[in-house]
Order: structure tokens, then C-alpha cells, then sequence
């Protein structure tokens, strides 16, 4: 129902219930809590880097510690406080009507991971989950951004075929095992992503082995570059 409400009364923050001008608006005391990332950031997962110059890219610890498999990546914010606060309203409250403003802060903060004539490929759920979901909030963004960006939108390149259990409490090796083999390219856009770029979307990055599985798949199919966009970043120190 809040959703409903805030589709045909658009001019409301995104986090409150203050009004704000325009539909894509957060008010003023909700932007100042919401960690947006901004300045120097590792180039690879978006994380925040300290002491940086504001323009400064490098990677972080934990990407040196664990290279990725993809050519880079960034995140709009991070997952704490006020943006945990909206991902999980997002992810869980019914709030369909947040995407369009959200992918609006990921292209802004993404826009040199986005690519000429990219392909724009969201990390897919499982049709079990999607059922009780009822819609895949990273297919929802990826809508977004491949509209506003005015690129090629494949919401369902990827198939989940593997049903894993929740990722929340799992060690990053753990979570490499429960995502072995998980997803696969579906055949219809086999021969589209050949020689491709790819945009890849999720709503979170935490240890990155979802992404990480993601690009591999692709990789295998034969993309020539994956750039990574999240809307968040689960960062211990950041």
C-alpha cells in the first residue's frame, strides 16, 4: 500500500515521508544519514578509501587480498545505518516505487563502469524465492539504469538454477561452495553476449561471491568485460 501511495503521490522523500521536489528526491536530514560513497574508492568493489585524493582509485585490502574476476566495479552506498535502512525496505517492504530513484544514485556513482553499448544483466533469483519475493529487486535496478543509461536490459541472461540456502551467516569460503554452479546463461542470449560488454547488477556486494560466481559464468560464456554495479557495499571498515 505504501507503494501504491507513493506512485500516484511521487513527491516524497524516499526514506520518509517528507515531501521533497521531484520524483527521484530524498530530503535533506535522510541524505545527510545515508552513507553515500563518495571520493578516493577501491576500483574493484566501491569501497571508500581513507586518506585518498577525492579523485583516487586503488584497490582496497580485501580486494588485494581476494582479486576479483571482473574489470571493475563501484557501489552508491553504504550497507549501514540509513542505507541498510532503505536496501532492506527495498528488498522486503514492497517498495517497487524506490528503484527508479535508486538506479538514478547507482548511475550517477557507477558511470565509469557504464559502457558504450553494454549489456545490462541483473543477478538473478531463484524461481522459489522469486515466488515468495514476488519481484527480483537487482532485475528491478537493472531496469532502471539500463533505461536512464540508455542500454541493452537482459533481465534474465542468468538463471539461478541452484537453490541456495540464505548467505547471511555463511564465511565467504562457505559462501564460494553453496554458490558453486548456481547460475548458467540462458540460451536465448548466448550469442548476444559473445564479444560483449556486461553491466552486472545486484543490490548488495558483502564478500562477493555471488558476483564473483556471476562473472565466472559469463566469463565462460564469452563476454569481453564485466564491470560490477551495487547499490550497496557491506564494508567492516570502510
Amino acid at each position: 500500500m505504501q507503494g501504491a501511495v507513493r506512485l500516484i503521490y511521487p513527491g516524497q522523500c524516499v526514506s520518509c515521508d517528507e515531501r521533497v521536489e521531484g520524483r527521484h528526491g530524498i530530503c535533506g536530514p535522510c541524505w545527510r544519514d545515508t552513507p553515500f560513497i563518495e571520493g578516493a574508492v577501491c576500483g574493484q568493489c566501491g569501497t571508500p578509501l581513507m586518506g585518498g585524493r577525492p579523485d583516487e582509485v586503488s584497490d582496497c585490502d580485501d580486494c588485494l587480498k581476494t582479486p576479483r574476476p571482473w574489470d571493475g566495479g563501484r557501489a552508491a552506498m553504504l550497507y549501514r545505518g540509513n542505507g541498510r535502512k532503505l536496501v532492506l525496505s527495498f528488498k522486503h517492504g514492497n517498495r517497487e516505487d524506490m528503484a527508479e530513484p535508486l538506479a538514478a544514485w547507482m548511475v550517477q556513482r557507477g558511470r565509469d563502469m557504464i559502457m558504450a553499448g553494454a549489456i545490462v544483466v541483473p543477478v538473478p533469483l531463484h524461481w522459489t524465492r522469486l515466488v515468495r519475493r514476488r519481484y527480483n529487486q537487482a532485475a528491478l535496478l537493472s531496469r532502471c539504469i539500463a533505461k536512464q543509461a540508455g542500454l541493452t536490459h537482459a533481465p534474465d541472461a542468468l538463471r539461478r538454477i541452484k537453490r541456495t540456502a540464505s548467505l547471511d551467516r555463511m564465511s565467504p569460503e562457505a559462501r564460494e561452495r553453496m554458490l558453486e554452479n548456481a547460475f548458467t546463461i540462458h540460451p536465448r542470449w548466448q550469442a548476444a553476449l559473445k564479444g560483449a560488454q556486461v553491466l552486472l547488477i545486484d543490490d548488495v556486494m558483502t564478500s562477493g561471491a555471488t558476483l564473483t560466481e556471476a562473472t565466472q559464468v559469463l566469463r565462460r560464456g564469452g563476454v569481453a568485460s564485466v564491470h560490477m554495479l551495487t547499490l550497496a557495499r557491506a564494508a567492516k571498515d570502510a
